[in-house]
């Protein structure tokens, strides 16, 4: 049985449908990717899992799985202490309060003594260890790189069992993306489950054994990582992979005299 089983995902903000019964599983012991442009759905669709999509004004409808428990009536803490935790868009770390804080924040939610919570704070620092040195700065402080280190230590507090990750690459240099990426695969061989959300094709592709593309609320590809790299479709739309006959086309075109169109005017 999958770790997370979606079934006929459909979610709305008011009028605006934002996902269009999908469906989706994310396989115990793996990375699941999730592309697709802005607007695509990809950020409601953790929002679904998490239950905090009433928070920014929305709803859904359909059923959500983890391990078999129905994860629709259950409150955000309660599914935090299921196992599934969600590290957000945008860092979101809390900026006033320290890096240590902002940790112990994360632990708030975990059904688990100060013995394991310590043992929780000793891996973060293991897998980022700028925050053990910056455990008594302010979080908002810190630089892009270190926030998004920040906001998935501050996850990882509670010891989840399948991390919601949302375009953890975003604004990052290429160099501190790919740091990020090489803890997401750390923390995945450690035997947490993550589903990933991304615009960054390249690297989802690279982390996950299984992907979807969403476009506008809907599944329109999924299957294997490697055979979604391969795909002329994902190569072209996400990696900015054009193939040579497409090429050659576009060369013959651009040889070819343009009309110049003038300004409309009433």
């Amino acid at each position: 049985m999958p770790t997370l089983e979606i079934r006929a995902l459909s979610a709305a903000y008011g009028p605006v449908r934002s996902l269009r019964g999908i469906d989706l599983d994310v396989p115990p012991g793996t990375i699941t990717a999730v592309l697709g442009g802005n607007g695509a759905g990809k950020t409601t669709l953790l929002r679904a899992v998490s239950r905090t999509l009433g928070f920014h004004g929305g709803t859904a409808t359909g059923t959500v799985r983890f391990d078999r428990l129905p994860l629709e009536r259950l409150r955000p803490d309660r599914i935090v202490a299921a196992g599934i935790v969600q590290v957000p868009e945008g860092r979101q770390v809390f900026a006033r309060m320290t890096v240590a804080d902002n940790l112990r924040a994360g632990a708030l939610g975990a059904p688990r003594g100060r013995r394991a919570a310590a043992q929780a704070l000793g891996r973060v620092h293991e897998l980022f260890p700028v925050l053990a040195r910056r455990a008594h700065q302010s979080a908002g402080l810190l630089s892009g790189g270190e926030q998004q280190m920040l906001a998935m230590g501050r996850a990882l507090m509670a010891d989840p069992r399948l991390l919601l990750l949302d375009e953890p690459s975003l604004g990052l240099a290429p160099l501190m993306a790919q740091r990020i990426a090489d803890t997401v695969r750390e923390i995945n061989a450690s035997g947490t489950s993550v589903l990933l959300v991304e615009q960054n094709a390249s690297i989802a592709l690279r982390l996950a054994a299984t992907a979807y593309v969403l476009e506008v609320g809907e599944v329109t590809l999924h299957g294997p990582a490697d055979e979604l790299a391969a795909s002329d479709e994902v190569r072209r739309r996400y990696l900015g992979v054009v193939d040579e006959a497409a090429a050659a086309d576009a060369d013959r075109a651009a040889d070819t005299p343009v009309r110049t169109l003038g300004r409309w005017s009433a």
